[in-house]
């Protein structure tokens, strides 16, 4: 699996045992706020809030909490104004990195960025300098111990992947964002467990980092996923599994 792919996979499986559930859900509930301040509170006419109902409900999230979310982005209930940013950056030997930012503060955000990156070997950069290098696609990870092969293949294929990848532990399907849904859908209908699935930002090539460069480009990527208006980030580099593995 390419080290970008095996970062996405490692860190939802961290979410899904972290003790810390108050920070997870904080993201999943602006995100859920955001899709349906944006396409509207009922998620069967909404596929962003639709996909963002899901996600929380595989954290546990209680349906009251899902609900008061959908509320505020409706502005049946009184809430935070929140903004998305998106970040772009370099990591250590020019690792490209996008960062996506929800927030009720942009000045506080911009700085705290700026100053995550810089303290972790990477440096920000300018509004479109690196997010060329990444192509928005549906990204769904099934285990290999939850599909066979062929069943996992013609079920995405046929609902409309784009590819099914076998990334040694896992398939990785990929789909135009648009297809996501349906794919998703599909593999549910067809009792075969999910684990993981988003609208992801994935990069066209990618930049091999070994050693120490590895190990600061994982440190940089925990502190943007620790800060709280982060919702996502996104990276094209490839490093050995070892050094992944450390990490899970």
């Amino acid at each position: 699996m390419s080290g970008h792919s095996k970062w996405s996979t490692i860190k939802h499986k961290k979410a899904a045992a972290d003790a810390k559930k108050g920070k997870i859900f904080t993201k999943l509930i602006k995100e859920i706020t955001l899709a349906a301040r944006e396409g509207g509170g009922d998620p069967e006419t909404n596929p962003r809030l639709r996909t963002a109902i899901a996600n929380a409900k595989a954290q546990n999230m209680p349906n009251d909490n899902i609900e008061r979310g959908i509320l505020r982005g409706t502005g049946e209930l009184p809430g935070l104004s929140y903004e998305e940013i998106t970040y772009e950056g370099y990591g250590p030997q020019g690792v490209a990195v996008l960062v996506e930012v929800v927030t009720d503060n942009r000045n506080r955000s911009t700085a705290d960025m700026r100053y995550i990156f810089s303290k972790n070997g990477g440096n920000m950069g300018e509004m479109g300098s690196v997010a060329w290098l990444f192509d928005k696609k549906g990204l769904i990870v099934v285990d290999k111990d939850k599909a066979d092969e062929d069943e996992i293949i013609m079920i995405a294929l046929e609902s409309g992947a784009e590819d099914v990848t076998d990334n040694g532990d896992s398939y990785e399907i990929t789909t135009q964002p648009e297809d996501f849904e349906v794919v998703r859908e599909a593999i549910d209908e067809a009792d075969i467990e999910i684990s993981m699935a988003e609208i992801s930002m994935i990069p066209q090539s990618t930049v091999e980092i070994d050693g120490k460069e590895a190990m600061q480009m994982l440190k940089l990527l925990e502190s943007l996923e620790d800060y709280d208006d982060v919702q996502n980030v996104y990276a094209n580099f490839d490093m050995p599994d070892e050094i992944l593995d450390q990490v899970a």
